[in-house]
């Protein structure tokens, strides 16, 4: 290893990254990095082009170090911001990173995985969570990812719909997680949609706008969950519900139907019932098959035998469940919720009481508890 060469070029290298925008400090940490990694790996493996390969490696670290913490700082500032209706202003660097985050190189769930982490602002067990594996499972996806890019340059765009499911899932984890990041979401997913032309864009946005419309009805003031089917409708956003069903039904009117569009009418659906008895769930079960049909999902399936539990009865919505694995998330919270409708309180209130310790978070353990105390109260008076 020629020790004179890395000293020879540790400042040029710093220039550029403070040039491309990176503080000092955090640019000189970077390129400490850099040359720890090529002091390992140049012996084995030599490089061309050493300068360029020391600015590449770099600006990655950089990247790694900096860009979820300004992250999670941006959106600190709009957790209290609401998600305001029409036109988005011009693309800035955030939507831009997570096209290059999401590079062509990375399979598109490493992308989506590697994106959520560095450009997120999400932590590993959020990841996880969201993918249904292990945490340990999800580290490993992470560090191979970023084996994978180490070296490349970030200057070819990943592709709209690796970028899509990560908006996704930000936005579900700040719907239901720790961290608010559901404004940001949709401000990101306002930008692109007006960037660019494509149905299942304008879907994701409907999407996160009619499930944003009942975020104010979703907890109690004593921050327990409300079902959707005991929330205060009065306290829906209408003004988001009929911008996201405009928006849903200029998409659909394009006949190319995808999985955003598919779940944007069923959320709509939920938003058009005056009230939970006069919800379409016939409709809704034709749209969990078209869903089904587009995503083979078993969180989908899942979520459909609710949906025929509701329009068939529970003993069809009981048999629908039957045909899933019992091990997926929330799969014993369902089935205790068909045996309650089902007329069997003692098998509901044990369910309950199971699915309450397998839950992944503290709000909903408590609700599910609730439910069970209220069934064993009802059956011992």
């Amino acid at each position: 290893m020629d020790e004179a060469l890395l000293r020879s070029l540790t400042p040029s290298v710093l220039a550029v990254l403070v040039r491309r925008g990176a503080d000092f400090a955090a640019a000189e940490d970077a390129v400490q990095d850099a040359l720890v990694e090529a002091v390992r790996g140049w012996p084995a493996d030599p490089v061309r082009d050493p300068k360029g390969w020391l600015v590449t490696v770099a600006w990655r670290r950089f990247l790694d170090a900096t860009r979820s913490d300004t992250a999670r700082r941006r959106r600190e500032h709009l957790v209290d911001e609401e998600p305001a209706p029409g036109p988005a202003p011009a693309v800035d660097d955030t939507l831009q990173l997570y096209f290059l985050c999401a590079h062509p190189s990375l399979t598109p769930s490493s992308a989506v995985a590697l994106t959520l982490r560095a450009v997120g602002g999400l932590t590993t067990r959020q990841i996880a969570r969201a993918y249904l594996v292990p945490e340990a499972t999800m580290a490993q996806r992470i560090s191979r990812a970023k084996r994978t890019v180490s070296g490349v340059r970030f200057d070819r765009p990943g592709d709209v719909a690796t970028v899509l499911r990560v908006l996704y899932l930000v936005f579900n984890e700040g719907y239901s997680g720790d961290v608010d990041l559901a404004a940001e979401a949709i401000r990101l997913t306002r930008q692109l949609a007006a960037s660019i032309d494509h149905p299942e864009v304008a879907g994701l946005l409907a999407l996160m706008l009619l499930h944003h419309a009942r975020r104010a009805a979703r907890t109690a003031p004593d921050g327990s969950l409300v079902p959707l089917a005991e929330q205060d409708r009065g306290r829906w956003d209408t003004g988001a519900i009929a911008e996201g069903v405009a928006i849903l039904q200029a998409a659909l009117a394009r006949d190319r139907l995808g999985e955003f569009q598919a779940q944007a009418a069923i959320a709509a659906l939920h938003a058009d019932a005056p009230t939970a008895e006069e919800t379409d769930w016939v409709q809704i079960v034709e749209w969990y098959d078209e869903l089904a049909g587009l995503t083979d999902s078993p969180v989908v399936r899942l979520n459909r035998a609710v949906a025929v539990g509701e329009a068939d009865g529970p003993r069809a919505g009981l048999a629908a469940l039957a045909a899933l694995d019992a091990a997926l998330p929330r799969y014993t919270a369902v089935a205790a919720y068909l045996h309650e409708r089902d007329g069997d309180p003692a098998t509901a209130a044990r369910l309950y009481a199971e699915a309450a310790r397998k839950a992944p978070d503290l709000a909903e353990r408590d609700h599910l508890m609730r439910q069970a105390a209220r069934l064993n109260a009802r059956r011992s008076r």
